[in-house]
């Protein structure tokens, strides 16, 4: 049986990282912040993957992002996801150089489809996540949103997942707007509709608020990981009790022995 993935996703405004909900951004603090709140060495073991997204709502700074995406590199030796503003292929080799395995496209995907497929054929369908994030509309439905959030395109969830497949993307990274940062559960429902046809890995992300929310989104049919960026509920050990928790549903993580010290 394929393992899942238990994933911490680190949202980054300016060198500082952030809480969302609903997209709404609120600073929490600096990287010595993170460092002091989260002992990058255990993350190794406590996570599979590591994403680090630039969120700003401004003008961005890569350089000074991919410094950042660096910096954490050189701590944590879990693989990491980075994107957020890609908009050429240099910003794409910058993360990678950086120290990032992969790089996550968002607006791209429906904005400028010819460097998705760029990126995809140069570095790899593995190597390309497609980011989507997505609101429920009334009536239940989806509407697929770019840029942070604020600009319609017009696609339904399952549509705007075609057009990341047709590009090439290696898996998808699909985000509720509406559970984004509650801590009410996550979103398993939106996949329902077309989930026997998924055809890429999904990372779930947006919502979730504790160990269980975490163990009931991954036991998902069509969900190969899943995600949450809470910064408070989940500093100190907490990662590390939630993939022990997500294990003792019997559900299919990696299992690492830390090394003894001394």
């Amino acid at each position: 049986m394929l393992k899942r993935r238990l994933i911490f996703t680190l949202l980054a405004d300016h060198g500082r990282f952030v809480l969302s909900r609903n997209f709404k951004l609120q600073i929490v603090g600096d990287y010595d912040w993170l460092c002091e709140h989260y002992e990058f060495e255990a993350l190794a073991f406590s996570v599979d993957e590591l994403v680090i997204l630039d969120v700003s709502r401004k003008s961005r700074d890569h350089g000074s992002f991919a410094g950042l995406v660096e910096k954490i590199a050189s701590r944590c030796f879990v693989p990491i996801t980075a994107g957020g503003g890609i908009r050429c292929l240099k910003d794409a080799q910058r993360l990678l150089r950086s120290g990032a395995d992969k790089i996550t496209v968002n607006s791209p995907l429906f904005e400028d489809p010819e460097l998705v497929g760029e990126l995809v054929s140069i570095f790899g369908a593995q190597c390309v996540t497609a980011s989507i994030d997505y609101r429920i509309v009334e009536g239940g439905g989806t509407q697929v949103w770019t840029q942070n959030g604020g600009h319609p395109t017009g696609k339904d969830l399952a549509a705007g997942i075609r057009t990341a497949t047709d590009l090439g993307a290696g898996e998808l990274y699909l985000t509720s707007i509406l559970k984004d940062g509650t801590g009410q559960g996550m979103d398993q429902a939106a996949l329902e509709p077309f989930v026997k046809s998924l055809s890429l890995p999904v990372i779930l992300s947006g919502g979730a608020g504790n160990f269980n929310h975490l163990a009931n989104a991954i036991r998902g049919e069509g969900v190969s990981a899943v995600s949450t960026a809470n910064l408070f509920n989940f500093m100190g050990d907490n990662l590390a009790e939630a993939r022990k928790e997500i294990l003792a549903h019997q559900i299919p993580l990696a299992e690492w022995s830390r090394p003894v010290s001394g």
